[in-house]
């Protein structure tokens, strides 16, 4: 009797190439880790994204949540607070569209997580002012025509009103002549130099400068 080949046998039949690999596979992973060690890792995978409580201060109101330790300050503002006026725009820290006030000084909140503000203060457009009751700096904008589009002007705003701060305490810039000077004259030149990291997609550098010039004058 003339013997059957392999694959002749049902069972060979039914056992695909693909089972195969996938079998080789769960083998080598089954061999590679002390058995547990998988099952512990996942777990401990799963407690770092465990939300994690926060209380900080925005816009002078205590505020308490519990947020993802992946959520960036941007996203809390806006997701969980509904603080939309801080704009989202290239999301890596290079536009400057979601500027805003952290402890006094201007931070992209696009490149920071909530979690790490634990008790810090936050200001964004909603409390520089509001309709009816705006910041010298707003009314210079609109005096100004430096609004345009509006995506960007929040943090445009918000960046003026630290930039202003930090000349009024000596920081000197690029462009600031003496490095050693402690009186800063908030010139064309030192404002578009610290304000170079706010773009405005409408182009009106010029009336921003303007407006800004116009408060800084008058501080």
């Amino acid at each position: 009797m003339t013997p059957k080949c392999p694959a002749d046998h049902p069972a060979v039949l039914e056992t695909t190439r693909r089972d195969l690999l996938l079998a080789s596979g769960a083998a080598a992973v089954a061999t590679a880790f002390p058995p547990g060690v998988n099952q512990l890792h996942a777990q401990e995978a799963s407690q770092a994204f465990e939300p994690i409580p926060l209380r900080l201060s925005v816009n002078a109101n205590p505020v308490e949540l519990t947020v993802d330790p992946r959520m960036s300050l941007l996203d809390m503002l806006r997701e969980e607070l509904g603080l939309t006026g801080t704009k989202k725009g290239c999301d890596h820290g290079q536009c400057g569209a979601c500027t805003i006030l952290l402890n006094g000084r201007r931070v992209n909140a696009c490149l920071t997580l909530a979690v790490m503000h634990e008790g810090d203060e936050v200001r964004t457009i909603e409390g520089v002012g509001e309709p009816g009751k705006l910041h010298p700096l707003q009314m210079a904008f609109v005096a100004r025509d430096g609004y345009q589009c509006g995506y960007c002007t929040p943090g445009q705003i918000c960046s003026a009103l630290g930039m202003i701060e930090e000349a009024k305490q000596g920081w000197p810039s690029h462009v600031s002549a003496d490095v050693a000077q402690r009186d800063i004259a908030l010139t064309e030149a030192e404002i578009r130099e610290r304000m170079s990291g706010n773009i405005c997609r409408c182009a009106a550098y010029p009336n921003i400068v303007a407006a800004i010039r116009d408060v800084a004058v008058e501080a």
